[in-house]
């Protein structure tokens, strides 16, 4: 989602205690992947580190819970590299933080999905383009060392990267995907994204996108993660969305650049507003993507978070908009 700053809304709800479970209660049965971003350690990025309970949270184990319930296995969780690592790329993790991440992420491997660690940063650190590659390969080796042993998480190299200037996103991604093997971490996938907020509709016609099909992997585990929001510009700002047909008709360049290249990818982002034109627009969005699963893993819906209050893409049980009204047309399509 195109946000550069997250503003704060009042809560204190904190990371909930629940009983742990053996796995998936039910299995996801088309899609490789399907769940949902939860929002809230993002949160107030002009305070860093900032204050558990005030500036960010940790989404409650409970919602987990229930999604896992439904058949979701996959979560999303946006951080700041800021907070993880304040000082610089290259320097120390900032341990209250670290462990924070740590508690949520063992709660949902836990139950047997995966959590994907997310720097939502768009590709900036302290509000700076990231252009030292060098820097960034530093800051992933020390993330991804805190989980090189759990094959469930995976890395997603930074989110939306736009209006770059002269740094280059597939630098970034290659010196990323480096990071994560030098420290030791070779069972999990890692998530490279796309400039122009790798939205899936500007793949192909976005500069240096095509570049990023050179990219390699020792473990060959590169996901290609693409967004797409239905709303008129794109931008997962609004409730309307353009036509009922316009999910497939976004993806279809996308799924084609995949295919000639021999790629996998993920919708990391999406959604519709909770309105008969949206449904329709996300079904037909999820079937084309059922009708190449050779490409497309799944998808994952923005977004859930206790923060969000009435959001209109609101994934939070028991009431989010989406939870209620999209969530249930969406279980026999993924």
């Amino acid at each position: 989602m195109h946000f550069g700053h997250l503003l704060v809304v009042a809560s204190t709800a904190v990371l909930a205690v629940a009983a742990p479970s053996t796995g998936l209660k039910k299995r996801v049965k088309k899609f490789q992947f399907f769940g949902v971003n939860e929002s809230g350690a993002e949160f107030g990025n002009t305070a860093i580190p900032g204050q558990l309970g005030k500036d960010y949270t940790w989404p409650p184990t409970s919602t987990i819970d229930t999604l896992v319930g439904k058949g979701l296995n996959i979560f999303r969780i946006p951080i700041l590299m800021e907070r993880i690592i304040p000082t610089s790329m290259t320097g120390t993790v900032n341990e209250t933080y670290a462990q924070g991440l740590q508690t949520y992420v063992n709660y949902i491997t836990g139950k047997g999905a995966y959590a994907i660690v997310d720097p939502h940063n768009f590709a900036r650190y302290y509000g700076n383009v990231i252009s030292d590659y060098n820097g960034f390969q530093a800051f992933w080796k020390t993330l991804a060392g805190l989980y090189a042993s759990n094959s469930k998480v995976i890395f997603d190299c930074n989110n939306e990267p736009h209006d770059m200037g002269s740094a280059s996103v597939p630098q970034l991604m290659q010196a990323c995907i480096d990071g994560v093997r030098a420290a030791g971490a070779t069972s999990q996938y890692i998530f490279v994204e796309g400039t122009s907020y790798t939205g899936a509709w500007t793949w192909t016609t976005t500069s240096g996108n095509t570049n990023l099909a050179s990219l390699t992997d020792p473990q060959n585990k590169i996901v290609y993660e693409m967004h797409q929001y239905l709303d008129s510009d794109g931008s997962g700002t609004s409730a309307t969305c353009v036509s009922s047909t316009i999910g497939s008709e976004r993806i279809k360049d996308a799924t084609q650049w995949l295919k000639t290249n021999k790629k996998i990818g993920i919708i990391g982002e999406f959604a519709g507003g909770a309105n008969s034109v949206c449904e329709s627009a996300v079904t037909d969005m999820l079937t084309y993507m059922d009708q190449n699963t050779d490409v497309w893993l799944g998808g994952i819906w923005w977004g859930g978070g206790p923060w969000w209050n009435n959001y209109i893409y609101g994934m939070e049980p028991p009431s989010g908009s989406a939870y209620t009204a999209v969530l249930p047309l969406m279980l026999p399509l993924i």
